[in-house]
């Protein structure tokens, strides 16, 4: 009886029978998944093979929300639960034994795989349809019976199983591509069968690795090949609508790489390097192994380059697969492991690739950041599990930058080679790194690990003095805001004293970020024919107001090769110069600029907006405008276009109805977004009354959470 109720307790209390699984060590996983698109659904199967290590009566894996048909420990059936967390299986195994766990499962995933566009009957702007997956941290078990705990690391082999249309990509090397039939992929008992021509893809992974970097991503995709120094294969994924972007985007991606393994002088780990563009993706980019999946809208031209560009993700990413998939953290009071050395050396790879100035800048503008955040009484120890980005990313490499900085270049390098040889493939501390650099440079680090890891205030004063020692152009920007404060002279004397002795562009671009307004009409003018593109981008974004004298100098800016100083350029000019408005659109009419259609969209806006320009026209811009709300455009498309309908223009229905759609939307920035919007409209009785009528046009998911907000039961 006592047996029974603990085993009654242990099945439905939901909780896991413990945190690690120390008693048993699962090392490999064959797993077979095939999507259908249409439901949002996957049907599958995974065979763990494991070692115990003690005397255990019962293992489980994380699944959620899954259906299991069968399951089997080495070739048997076997008795399991399913709580909708966890699958439990209750068997005496015995210590230094392997074994086999089989088991075939249904999963609809709610995150973690996302299904976008054509593949659920919703066609993207130049896109098929894809899906991918984002893991962060723990959330593979949403799709695959697996472990949401880094600790246990698996060399994970995959077979995705998809309609021929799509490419797929995933962690190692595709060891066989094959086709398949209904028959084949769908067991007699299967209710569903969906009438595509099968394509099996095999993927084969060498090492292990926590199943949270397990990935993939489905769509139609060309790919670009080129090899590193080293002989690792480099795989660059576009769609065919960018295949004049692939050149811009991946531009330094083999320099980045030859560049990180040179630094590290550890050999990239893995078979091959991929990286694959998404639609909508939540972040910037992801690391998983050997596979970095980011966002489309580093997708760019040449001209999109100098504004925004994929170095410093593309760098970040692939710093990674070292820190974060080689060595892993133990858990998140360890995160500075994964976060601050990525960043840290992808400013390295950007200071390879940009120079000096640009590093050192770099450094300067976070520490600036994090001196406000310090100031504000919201500083952060690196230690601190529930740390903000900005501490783990930009404290982080600082952390490190300081450290070389101790210790010396060649004992810090010493020390992090060390490291990721003695740790590879398992998990790592804070003090598993230290001990190493302690080795190599033979201080306690003491007053480091002090300063760094455990003060919550950022020392601003310390790092500034490392970077005037470090960098000129810093230093002397530091003397120019010294002599500012102190000197009787008038402001623009003191400038140029420094701006004529200085050739730094950095130097340059922060001198007219900060004192523009101090700045006579002639040494602007001087300044801008010295026609650096970044020192005049940030004279177009800084300067609120036109003097008539620098007219014709701000309209040069519409000629520039940078759509954000077109961007500025225009709708300044527009609003201070009214009587040459219809000039200003027809010199501007054809430029679309960023991925996120930044001048397009205002372009409209203006067009709409000005009298005697192309009146005929008027409501073709607005229907041009008014779509752009649309599921098949990417969300920063929507949300600036939400954003100008508010603000200047009305809502269609449709616009409404998309606007109900963002509101469920997977990409958690988008969706606060449009939720806030959707609040305020809600407070005016008449667009309460519009949506209540659009409701039976709605999907379930869109009707539900807009249930919500009209408090309709």
């Amino acid at each position: 009886m006592r047996f029974f109720l603990l085993f009654f307790l242990l099945c439905f209390s939901g909780l896991s029978f413990a945190q690690h699984q120390d008693k048993v060590d699962f090392i490999h996983a064959e797993a077979k998944i095939r999507l259908l698109p249409i439901v949002k659904e996957i049907k599958g199967s995974v065979t763990y093979t494991f070692n115990v290590l003690k005397n255990v009566d019962s293992i489980f894996l994380d699944a959620k929300k899954m259906k299991f048909s069968s399951v089997q420990l080495n070739g048997e059936k076997v008795k399991f639960l399913n709580n909708q967390k966890t699958i439990s299986i209750y068997k005496k195994l015995k210590a230094r034994e392997t074994y086999k766990i089989s088991m075939s499962f249904e999963a609809k995933p709610k995150q973690t795989v996302y299904f976008i566009g054509e593949v659920t009957n919703v066609t993207l702007s130049g896109v098929k349809g894809q899906v991918w997956t984002q893991g962060q941290g723990k959330y593979t078990s949403h799709w695959l019976p697996s472990f949401d705990d880094m600790n246990e690391k698996v060399e994970f082999d995959l077979t995705i199983i998809v309609d021929s249309r799509y490419k797929v990509i995933s962690n190692g090397k595709l060891f066989t591509k094959r086709k398949g039939s209904n028959e084949h992929v769908f067991p007699a008992s299967d209710k569903v069968k969906e009438s595509y021509n099968w394509i099996l893809w095999k993927f084969n992974m060498q090492k292990p690795m926590s199943s949270y970097l397990l990935a993939f991503a489905i769509g139609d995709y060309n790919k670009m090949g080129t090899t590193s120094t080293s002989g690792v294969p480099i795989e660059l994924y576009y769609t065919p609508k960018d295949s004049l972007k692939v050149e811009p985007t991946y531009r330094c991606s083999k320099q980045i790489f030859d560049f990180l393994e040179n630094e590290i002088d550890v050999p990239y780990p893995w078979q091959n390097y991929k990286q694959v563009p998404v639609r909508d993706f939540l972040y910037a980019g992801m690391e998983n192994t050997s596979t970095t999946i980011f966002a489309d809208s580093y997708m760019i031209d040449s001209i999109s380059f100098v504004d925004k560009n994929y170095v410093n993700v593309n760098a970040h990413e692939l710093a990674h697969q070292w820190f974060g998939n080689l060595v892993t953290e133990v858990d998140s009071n360890h995160h500075w492991l994964h976060e601050g050395f990525a960043t840290y050396y992808a400013y390295l790879a950007e200071k390879e690739i940009f120079g000096d100035d640009h590093y050192y800048w770099k450094l300067y503008e976070t520490a600036k950041q994090l001196d406000k955040l310090s100031r504000k009484g919201n500083g952060e120890a690196l230690i601190n599990p529930k740390a903000s980005s900005l501490t783990f990313y930009e404290k982080g490499a600082w952390a490190l930058h300081m450290l070389k900085e101790e210790v010396g270049e060649k004992a810090f390098k010493l020390g992090v080679k060390n490291y990721l040889l003695k740790h590879k493939f398992k998990n790592v501390t804070i003090e598993d790194f230290l001990n190493e650099v302690r080795l190599t440079s033979g201080k306690d680090l003491v007053e480091f690990e002090k300063l760094w890891l455990n003060e919550t205030d950022f020392p601003y004063e310390k790092v500034k003095e490392n970077l005037k020692i470090s960098n000129n152009s810093l230093s002397h920007f530091f003397e120019l805001q010294w002599e500012l404060t102190t000197s009787s002279v008038d402001n623009e004397t003191v400038i140029k004293k420094y701006w004529n002795k200085s050739t730094s562009i950095k130097f340059k671009e922060a001198v007219i970020t900060t004192y523009h307004k101090s700045l006579s009409i002639d040494f602007i003018k001087e300044v801008l024919h010295e026609n650096d593109l970044k020192t005049r981008q940030v004279f177009a974004i800084g300067s609120e107001k036109i003097p008539s004298g620098l007219k014709t100098d701000f309209e040069s800016f519409l000629n520039d090769k940078s759509y954000i100083t077109i961007e500025n350029a225009l709708y300044k000019l527009w609003v201070h110069f009214p009587e040459d408005r219809i000039n200003y659109l027809g010199r501007t009419k054809n430029v679309i600029g960023l991925p996120n259609k930044n001048i397009r969209l205002l372009w409209l806006t203006l067009a709409i907006l000005t009298k005697n320009y192309d009146e005929d026209k008027k409501q073709d811009f607005l229907k041009e405008l008014q779509q752009y709300t649309a599921p098949e455009y990417n969300f920063e498309i929507r949300q600036a276009t939400f954003q100008y309908l508010n603000d200047v223009f009305n809502f269609t229905d449709k616009n409404l109805k998309d606007l109900a759609n963002a509101c469920v939307h997977h990409s958690w920035q988008f969706r606060k977004f449009t939720r806030n919007l959707l609040d305020r409209l809600l407070e005016d009785d008449r667009n309460r009354k519009r949506f209540s009528l659009l409701l039976p046009s709605l999907n379930d998911k869109e009707q539900h959470y807009l249930n919500s907000k009209l408090n309709i039961e």
